[in-house]
């Protein structure tokens, strides 16, 4: 499991996006190490399995999701990402009930 630290965004135009992405976010842990990328999907477009090279998360989720994506970035800490069981996961760690965001 991985902390991240920071993110930087990309938005491909286009009617078939960038290597088959329509969007591209790409997290960021200690010391500006790259983590992991999440990339998003429109309908109809080849959609990858999640899978990591070198050390860094490619992860693939459907476009519908990016709102809710960059949410969770900008309004929760912490965050960590991990990849197991052919998957990757993102999300926040244990947090306290009723903690103000």
């Amino acid at each position: 499991m991985a902390a991240i630290e920071s993110y930087s965004m990309l938005v491909y135009g286009s009617p078939s996006g960038y290597q088959t992405n329509r969007a591209q976010i790409q997290l960021r842990g200690a010391g500006g190490a790259v983590l992991a990328w999440v990339r998003f999907n429109d309908p109809g477009q080849f959609f990858e399995d999640d899978y990591v090279e070198g050390n860094i998360i490619r992860m693939h989720l459907p476009s519908t999701m990016l709102a809710s994506v960059l949410d969770v970035l900008r309004n929760e800490k912490p965050l960590n990402i991990y990849f197991a069981a052919g998957r990757a996961f993102f999300g926040t760690a244990d947090e306290p009930i009723g903690e103000a965001e």
